[in-house]
Formats: structure tokens, sequence, C-alpha cells
């Protein structure tokens, strides 16, 4: 219990210090940086329990999937022949850099092209462990890099570049409401929403859907939103609690000694993942000129980072 209580005493500085900073993400990267950091220099064994990332990986699917409209589901049939190639150019473009990062850095193509690939982590990391010639270490490493540039970089573009008149919806005035919500308590309507959804998150683990925490509450809201089902709204102090979760378990996993470590494949991991952040930024701007998108939605769209990471910076 004292672990834990550390832990999260150094996810909230972390958060509130990002939050000051007006850095992108602030209860998302605060934690993790912060945790990250704290545990690298003082060697301390921190404790962050798994279910409480997946608690947080709940509200962020139960955040996104309400967000969904009859109307957004017939824009994605009309774009749906872009979105696949769209996605098509991307993995295309990602395997030229794996081959790329293959040739100068001595790696084999198959470690190189699986650590390129735009996936999560815990996906890739489990299909390169059925495939000959790789090595699970270095595609672990160069994931890890890969989700760690792309959540930096891509809500700085956004938000500093593409949306300066837009401010982040985690404010004091917000959170003080959802706890006003909260007091009136909870009606039965809202209950059995949850219960609903909880549902949906159970046969996602009973399917194997990946990162079911995630993809169950987001399909199981968008079916309820067709279904002509009252969705209630998520509360913003429970999607700042969802980040800090999410966050502060993602520092948790990443070992920064050893990043450290492969220096050599570091420089081209990088360089890679910012070639393929401009080529997606490219993409999602050729989609604003076929369809009637602006560009923070298509970039968000193409960008190669999951769907956790890309919902925080949409919301």
């Amino acid at each position: 219990m004292a672990l834990f209580i550390e832990t999260l005493i150094v996810s909230l500085i972390g958060g509130f210090t990002f939050n000051f900073l007006k850095i992108p993400l602030p209860w998302l990267l605060g934690p993790l940086v912060f945790i990250m950091l704290w545990k690298s220099t003082t060697k301390r064994a921190l404790f962050w329990p798994v279910w409480l990332r997946n608690i947080g990986l709940v509200v962020l699917g139960l955040t996104i999937g309400i967000s969904f409209t009859v109307e957004t589901g017939w824009q994605i049939l009309k774009q749906l022949p872009s979105i696949v190639l769209a996605t098509v150019f991307t993995l295309s473009f990602s395997l030229l850099v794996g081959y790329f990062t293959s040739r100068k850095t001595g790696l084999t193509l198959a470690t190189s092209i699986m650590g390129s690939i735009p996936g999560g982590l815990p996906q890739m990391v489990a299909l390169s462990e059925e495939i000959k010639d790789t090595d699970v270490t270095v595609i672990t490493f160069m994931q890890t890099v890969r989700i760690m540039s792309v959540i930096f970089i891509v809500p700085f573009i956004v938000i500093h570049g593409l949306a300066k008149d837009i401010s982040p919806t985690t404010g004091v005035g917000s959170i003080a409401e959802s706890v006003g919500l909260l007091l009136t308590g909870i009606s039965w309507h809202t209950l059995l929403f949850l219960s609903l959804i909880l549902m949906a998150v159970w046969f996602s683990l009973r399917v194997n859907l990946p990162t079911p925490y995630l993809i169950g509450p987001i399909l199981g809201s968008i079916i309820l939103v067709l279904a002509g089902y009252q969705v209630p709204t998520v509360p913003t102090m429970f999607v700042v609690a969802s980040q800090i979760c999410i966050g502060s378990y993602m520092g948790l996993t990443t070992n920064i000694r050893t990043l450290a470590h492969m220096r050599k494949v570091l420089l081209y991991v990088l360089g890679g993942n910012l070639a393929i952040v401009l080529f997606s930024f490219s993409i999602g701007y050729i989609l604003t000129c076929l369809y009637p998108l602006n560009l923070i939605d298509a970039f968000l769209g193409t960008a190669p980072g999951g769907i956790a990471e890309m919902g925080i910076t949409a919301l």
C-alpha cells in the first residue's frame, strides 16, 4: 500500500506540473514522465495495479464510444475506401522505414519491420514471438520508443500547431461540476448502461479482442447509440482519473535505462517515427481535400498512435 501511495503522489505531482506548464495531455504524460524518472533515479520499486489501468481504459473507451453518432457511421461508410487506402499507404511507408533501419543498424529485416509497424505494443510483441528471425527484446524497445515519441509529438503538433485557440477541457470548474453530479446520485438509467458496458467488456475478453478493456466499451457504446439508447455523459473528473491510471502504468512499465542502452538503434527509430508521423500528416491533408474533414480530425485519424493516446488527444 505504501508503494502504491508513493506512486500515486508522484503521478499527481506530474499531472499538476504538466497541467501548469500547459503541456499537451498533462494527466497522461505527467504521470508517465514523473514515474519513469522517479523510478530510474531513486531505484524505488513502485507499484501500480493493472486493474486500475484497465478501469482507466474502460472509462476512456466509454468516452470515445458515446461520442459516436449515426451521422458518424454514415461518414465512415462513405469514406471507407479512403480509410483503407490511407491504412495501406501508411503500412507500406512503415515497411520502407523498417527496411531502411535494418540496412543501417544491422538488425534482421523481420525484427526491424515488426519494430517499425504502428500497432499496440502488446499485440506487436505477441505477434513477433511467432515469427522467425525476430529479437523480441529489440522489438519491444522499438515499439516502446515509437509509442513514447508519438504520444509526445502528435499532441504537441495538434494542440500547439493546429488548434491554438482550443484549450484543454479539464479545468477546475468542470471537475467541480463532475463532483456535483456524483453527489446528486447515479440514476438507474446510468447503472443499466454501465451494466451493459461491463457485459461488452466480458464479451471482448471471451473472444480475445485486442485491448478488450478499451475496445469493448467503445463497441458497446456504439451499439447502444445505434439502438437509440440515451447514453449518459462521462464526468470530466473520471476522464482525468482515467488518464492518470493509464499514464501511471505506462510510466511504471517503461524502463528508461533500456532506452539508453541501444543508442545506435535509438537514433534511427526516432528518425523513422518522425518520418511516419510526417507521412501520416500528409495523408491526413490529402483526406481533407477529398472529404469535408478538418485537418485535426484527419491527422489524428491517420497518426501512428494507439486508440487510447489519439482518443485522449481528440478529447
